[in-house]
């Protein structure tokens, strides 16, 4: 046996903070394998769990490539929450993400069977191209705008189903983590990132749903759209990509709207046109890169597009990273969010707001991306700019209530 990681981070559902102190119960069966407790970020220590050799998750026809865990959490004033089954790969991190509510019942988490190993419908054919909307409602005509949440329908279109309302990047994660493997290339998850990324901003930019009469953005059926699971598994390597690219998309040329990129798994799946997962994993296998990929399946004619504004947040990101020596507006707006977030996550050190990004300023924004599972350069990009942007905006909403 191999062995992966599993960190479990925990959120109160109502107010945009950590669960402290929380104790959190790892199972295999019957046997208690850890008891740890969340420090003052609402984290884990990193526990090493065994899971199957690395190749099973590689090649299509090899076993059961992950190891199957229970998570109990208890919590003062909260809920106990029951996970069954979340996921462990070998070399991987497993992030397992808690929004905690009030009260002193059970919650139950089943982490469904990753697609690629359990039983989904195929998805059914649709034209690539979308009628258009006319310019009302949540559409600019001339431009793709990043939601600030998705609303999934639990079934199919029709069903007396749960919405749930997702930030779009959990949304994207979520997805991406229920569809391919984390132990893939970085090109073959780049590529899966992105046909994702472009499928559900093509239902956003197309009102696909909403001009059916229905209330929500898309569903989690395999069927007629991608897989999410509420309060599953997910895994740092994909998030990380995530990350840094939920800005982009596929166009092709000509079009307006973003590529309707549908796919399939290739292996149990055939969809000659669309992009094949396992043949994307192949290809990267052979040195192609993520465009590379996408052209592959989807053409020549396409290429990456990035949205130049995401909702939600008080600015765009500068186009230039904030590293030690930076200095203006953009600076000061980042010191004073952090000191904001500082109140709320005390491991972040208080800033002097001064527009200078020096040395503490580094230090505070390594801290802030070590809790939130971001690579630990101290340099402001635009992954990291965001993800300040936008926990900012949520702890401000939260405190004018």
């Amino acid at each position: 046996m191999a062995r992966g990681t599993l960190q479990v981070e925990l959120y109160d559902a109502t107010v945009a903070e950590p669960v402290v102190g929380a104790k959190v119960v790892v199972q295999s069966g019957e046997d208690i394998l850890y008891e740890v407790f969340t420090d003052e970020s609402g984290q884990t220590v990193e526990m090493e769990l065994e899971a199957p050799p690395l190749e099973y998750s590689l090649e299509e026809n090899e076993p059961q490539p992950y190891s199957t865990y229970d998570i109990i959490i208890t919590a003062d004033g909260y809920n106990t929450v029951r996970i069954i089954g979340a996921q462990i790969f070998a070399d991987a991190i497993a992030l397992q993400r808690v929004y905690m509510d009030k009260g002193d019942g059970e919650t139950v988490i089943n982490v469904p069977p990753p697609v690629l190993w359990g039983d989904y419908e195929p998805k059914e054919p649709e034209a690539e191209v979308k009628p258009v909307p006319e310019e009302t409602g949540f559409v600019v005509l001339d431009r793709v705008v990043i939601p600030e949440y998705i609303v999934v329908h639990d079934g199919v279109p029709g069903s007396n189903a749960q919405n749930y309302y997702v930030p779009y990047k959990d949304y994207i994660k979520n997805v991406a983590s229920s569809e391919i493997y984390s132990t893939w290339p970085d090109a073959a998850i780049r590529a899966n990132v992105l046909a994702i990324q472009s499928f559900v901003l093509n239902r956003v930019f197309t009102e696909w749903y909403r001009n059916r009469g229905y209330n929500f953005t898309i569903t989690n059926s395999t069927r007629y759209d991608q897989s999410f699971s509420y309060g599953r598994t997910i895994y740092e390597e994909i998030s990380q990509v995530v990350d840094e690219m939920f800005t982009n998309y596929i166009k092709r040329e000509g079009q307006i709207q973003p590529l309707f990129a549908q796919y399939c798994d290739g292996r149990k799946v055939s969809c000659p046109g669309w992009m094949t997962q396992w043949g994307s994993a192949d290809l990267a296998e052979q040195g192609y890169s993520a465009i590379q990929i996408l052209r592959y399946f989807y053409g020549d004619d396409i290429y990456i597009e990035t949205a130049d504004k995401v909702q939600g947040v008080p600015s765009s990101f500068p186009g230039t990273n904030l590293t030690i020596g930076s200095s203006g507006n953009d600076v000061r707006t980042i010191q004073r969010q952090l000191n904001s977030i500082a109140n709320t996550y005390s491991a972040i050190p208080k800033l002097r707001v001064d527009s200078v990004y020096g040395e503490s300023t580094a230090d505070a924004v390594r801290v802030f991306q070590k809790i939130f599972n971001l690579p630990q350069t101290g340099i402001v990009d635009l992954a990291t700019w965001y993800q300040i942007s936008q926990l900012y905006v949520s702890i401000e909403k939260l405190a004018a209530l």
